[in-house]
């Protein structure tokens, strides 16, 4: 399939038919912060463990780019759909909309890091004209498979706007992350704070802590049974959030094999044993919560094991930010603050384009408004905001 110019751009059914080196170049290109969510690592461990998977609903076609003498020049993850799970950017509306009109919604294209709602970059290209022909052959993709739309969620606010001309439609999410202001320690965060915020966040720290052990493991210092207390407590919150986890045992065996150094494991211990864990990657400039769960309630406890400690370790890196997941208002009162999120979106069914594009307009500004009274009720000393 031919994109621009001298651009050829392939399908390809798996991520293993793709050079590592090569993908992983434009992937996480020399002087762009580290994103271990869209590295050939992590990626093909999903498709590898049958996560993701034509039975899982997530069926690979991903847009390869050569240039000249066959050499990679860009790509783009990109996935069949047949449902909209795992993707945290919600269309089930336009779905039923379209259902209701006599269409037809699934299967649709999905461009994103699987199950991982943080932004970041998502075409992948040395120039903005490959990143164009591949955002063109992912919309003649969905033609030629009957697709309904193409969906590029979590992407940098710039792709979104370059894919606009188009004819994607960019649509606003919000999430809360915290952001290191040269903190030096735990407490230089909390000096920053009003005084109820601070000693609330002290409370909630000693009530978590009584009796409790905080362990902090890294790379191969998480060992086998580390990884299967964690995977236990995974499929505990996967059971109860979702009604079937996302993720298997093998993913995170292969996680655990290639991408060891990028993984840190908090797991809290009481006098009979662990009793919860929560996993964070590491990037180049934010360290990324990702699954927390637990096999006994304690209060507070996941506050210190998914948003304390998760600070703790980010100031002692100097890492910039901590993005703690989508969604939860309840992160703003401990100092993570919200931040717009962006995705396009291009539909095929001229009607409900505009349909959505109407929606849009109407859901975007009161998007940007939530975000800024929500800001004003950040806990930070007001000379400091």
């Amino acid at each position: 399939m031919d994109g621009s110019g001298a651009v050829t751009i392939e399908v390809v059914d798996a991520l293993a038919k793709v050079d590592r080196a090569a993908w992983n170049a434009l992937a996480n290109p020399p002087g762009a912060p580290f994103d271990p969510f869209v590295s050939h690592e992590f990626l093909a461990a999903l498709e590898e463990s049958g996560c993701v998977s034509p039975a899982a609903g997530w069926t690979p076609v991903h847009l390869i780019a050569h240039g000249p003498g066959g050499v990679l020049t860009g790509a783009m993850p990109l996935y069949v759909k047949d449902h909209s799970y795992g993707e945290y950017v919600f269309d089930h509306a336009w779905a039923d909309a379209l259902h209701r009109a006599g269409g037809r919604y699934y299967p649709k294209l999905q461009c994103a890091a699987p199950f991982t709602p943080v932004p970041g970059r998502r075409i992948f290209a040395h120039h903005h004209e490959t990143e164009r022909a591949l955002a063109q052959a992912a919309k003649s993709l969905a033609e030629r498979v009957n697709a309904s739309s193409v969906h590029v969620t979590f992407a940098e606010q710039e792709a979104c706007s370059r894919l606009g001309t188009l004819g994607y439609l960019t649509r606003v999410g919000l999430q809360y992350h915290w952001f290191n202001r040269g903190y030096e320690t735990f407490d230089d965060f909390l000096d920053a704070l009003s005084s109820q915020k601070r000693k609330s966040i002290r409370r909630e720290r000693q009530r978590a802590c009584e009796g409790v052990r905080v362990r902090r493991l890294r790379g191969v210092e998480i060992r086998s049974s580390d990884w299967d207390f964690f995977f236990q407590c995974y499929l505990d919150t996967g059971s109860r959030k979702w009604g079937s986890p996302y993720l298997n045992r093998a993913f995170f065996r292969l996680l655990s094999e290639r991408m060891a150094d990028r993984c840190v494991l908090f797991v809290a211990e009481d006098g009979a044993g662990p009793i919860a864990a929560a996993l964070n990657f590491i990037g180049g400039e934010a360290l990324y919560g990702r699954y927390w769960g637990r096999v006994r309630d304690v209060p507070f406890l996941h506050f210190e094991l998914c948003y304390y400690q998760a600070i703790e370790l980010a100031i002692e890196m100097k890492l910039p930010r901590v993005e703690a997941g989508a969604q939860g208002d309840h992160k703003l009162a401990r100092g993570y603050v919200p931040v717009s999120t962006h995705s396009a979106h291009w539909i095929a069914h001229a009607g409900l384009r505009g349909a959505i594009a109407r929606y849009l307009e109407a859901e975007t500004p009161a998007i940007v408004d939530e975000a800024e009274v929500l800001a004003e009720h950040a806990p930070f000393k007001k000379e400091t905001v």
